[in-house]
């Protein structure tokens, strides 16, 4: 969920916003954010709920993230239902091992505070913008995130207690030197070896198929060719970002802007200071302030008498300073002197009394218009976009429902496109109709067997659908005809692989014999050696061999991953010493020994917790 949020201003609003998140906690707790109402459940931790919405929210940014990584490789997966299912699970098993953990800090009494909160929020580059906290970027982030400033700040101090409890974990975690040394040793090792590969596929070009031979497979394997029921759908798409386009912002909008927001492109005034404190009583700090008044340099009484260690050094240097950072005692007196070089009298605060010097003043500066109008623009933009996106879901809400026999009374309220798909199963479903809720809605009896429109989708923030049915097709056996290609193609495969398979082994027969001439007889010969470490395709195959012996090389048949046959000989070990692995290995081992403890917590926490699966076992 974190990679949704992305972007980063100081100024009295955004004080204002952080204190009212603050002042949440202290009066509504948690409870607005997790009490779930009547949603339906995912899974129940002991009193944890997760909920469905919960559950396809962190599901689609799963998804989303797997297809940004993988591309269309991530696409054929999803074809594979039993694939979607086992991944719908983990991720479903990964909330309820956060939802354990947080139950577990709990118990434990861990907390984050409020200040705590804050900070993190300020502090987060998501929300920064020119190094600073800009309140425009964190506002316009948590909505289209579908976060409150409640949830969000509540869904960032889960995420920090746990966090709390895993470094606890790391800190009971240590590694030996000898074992280090050892595991440096043992990965440093690397294997020399010369391949023979036998492409699969070259092989199955050769191969011959009989008619018979696809008859006799196509009938045994009628369940390989089931055609899955099929849907053909029709849907409006609305979205905030397809409105921005749209957006009439005018030039006098963005000035009027500029100067009722002014304070939004103004820094603050700084004041440059320098201070003496004294620890002690009233009366040490009234002898060090007499110093000061019979014209003694400010710099060396602060070096000699100032008990602020760090900065007595630098003859009392504070910096710049701005207002809303520091003690409010000290900034109010060091804001009311008035020329540089002033010292104010003594100032009393938890730290003791401070004795202020004013070194510098900078005054506020202001963004010049032409400097910031582009960013106002696209502010405007999107809070224009956002605003008529929520104006026409409504309309599109109700015309759907008022005319539930089409979308053509919904699409043309919002004056939007109508998009009809192919026939299409849940497993190969368009990426914008893939997402489970509106497959859930498609499947619904009412609009797969009523034909009526569905309700709005939100299948992302600012991002909805209206479906409806117009064509199912049964679930059938393909015919032979329409996939005797397929069948040749599976065929050939297999007996290109199975011939590979019977030469890869008559090879290495021959070799263990010491036959070199079945090589010559078969066109076959080895690769120039060469050395692998265990980053190697080969390697998991490769380390688990035989060492050699007397100079003889070690002879194997190996499958790579594209389901090639490989021989492989395996000549030699080479044994290297690499000191500089040894931070990296003994970070590994503390990464392994952790997740040990973590895996292991976790089952623990399991037998003794009562968990219930809802969306599983539906």
């Amino acid at each position: 969920m974190m990679d949704r949020i992305r972007e980063g201003s100081t100024g009295p609003v955004v004080k204002i916003i952080l204190g009212l998140i603050i002042f949440s906690f202290v009066f509504a707790g948690v409870g607005s954010y997790l009490v779930n109402g009547s949603q339906p459940l995912a899974a129940k931790v002991g009193e944890r709920e997760i909920t469905r919405n919960d559950f396809e929210q962190v599901y689609q940014n799963e998804r989303n993230r797997m297809q940004s990584q993988l591309g269309e490789y991530f696409a054929t997966l999803l074809g594979d239902p039993a694939y979607v299912e086992q991944f719908r699970k983990s991720v479903l098993d990964r909330m309820v091992n956060d939802a354990l953990l947080d139950n577990q800090a709990q118990d434990l009494g861990l907390r984050v505070g409020d200040k705590q909160i804050r900070q993190a929020i300020l502090s987060m580059p998501q929300f920064q913008k020119d190094g600073k906290f800009d309140e425009e970027i964190y506002n316009i982030s948590l909505r289209r995130a579908g976060y409150t400033s409640d949830s969000f700040a509540e869904y960032l101090r889960q995420d920090l207690v746990r966090n709390q409890l895993m470094i606890a974990l790391e800190s009971t975690e240590f590694t030996l030197s000898n074992e280090v040394q050892a595991q440096g040793t043992l990965e440093a090792q690397q294997r020399e070896i010369r391949t023979i590969t036998l492409n699969t596929n070259e092989f199955a070009k050769t191969a011959t198929v009989t008619d018979e031979e696809v008859s006799e497979y196509y009938n045994a394997n009628k369940q390989q060719f089931i055609r899955p029921e099929q849907v053909k759908v029709a849907y409006i798409e609305l979205s905030g970002d397809s409105l921005k386009a749209q957006a009439p912002i005018t030039e006098q909008e963005v000035t009027e802007y500029y100067q009722e927001n002014q304070d939004k492109y103004s820094t603050q005034e700084k004041r440059e200071v320098s201070h003496i404190l004294i620890k002690g009583d009233e009366a040490d700090a009234q002898v060090v302030l007499a110093r000061l008044e019979a014209g003694e340099d400010f710099s060396t009484v602060a070096k000699e008498d100032s008990q602020d260690i760090p900065t007595a050094k630098e003859g009392g240097s504070l910096g710049w300073i701005e207002r809303g950072v520091i003690d409010p005692e000290f900034e109010d007196a060091t804001f009311q002197l008035v020329n540089i070089g002033d010292h104010s009298g003594l100032v009393k605060s938890a730290f003791g009394y401070h004795i202020i010097q004013l070194d510098g003043i900078e005054a506020p500066k202001t963004k010049p218009l032409e400097e910031v109008s582009s960013e106002i623009k696209s502010f405007l933009v999107d809070e224009h976009a956002a605003d008529e996106f929520y104006s026409l879901q409504t309309e599109l809400a109700e015309k759907a429902f008022e005319s539930p026999d089409s979308l053509d009374d919904a699409a043309e309220v919002v004056n939007a496109k109508i998009t009809t798909s192919d026939f299409f199963s849940q497993a190969d479903a368009p990426e914008v109709l893939a997402n489970s809720a509106v497959l859930q809605a498609i499947y619904s009896p009412e609009v797969k067997e009523d034909g009526l429109n569905s309700d709005v989708i939100e299948i992302a923030p600012e991002h909805i659908l209206v479906v409806r049915v117009e064509d199912v097709r049964d679930e059938m056996v393909l015919p032979l005809d329409d996939v005797k290609e397929a069948v040749i193609a599976r065929l050939s495969q297999s007996k290109g692989e199975q011939k590979a398979l019977e030469l890869a082994q008559g090879t290495i027969t021959a070799l263990n014999a010491d036959d070199m001439s079945f090589l010559s007889d078969n066109g076959l010969n080895f690769t120039e050696a060469r050395v692998i470490t265990r980053a190697d395709e080969l390697a998991s195959d490769v380390y688990r061999l035989q060492k050699p012996e007397q100079d003889k090389p070690t002879y194997a048949q190996i499958a790579d991953r594209q389901g090639n046959q490989v021989i492989v000989a395996f000549d030699s070990v080479l044994e290297l010493s690499n000191s500089a692995m040894a931070e990296q290995v003994s970070t590994r081992l503390l990464r392994t020994q952790t997740q040990q403890d973590l895996s292991a917590t976790l089952s623990t926490l399991k037998a003794s917790s009562e968990i219930s699966y809802p969306l599983l076992e539906q």
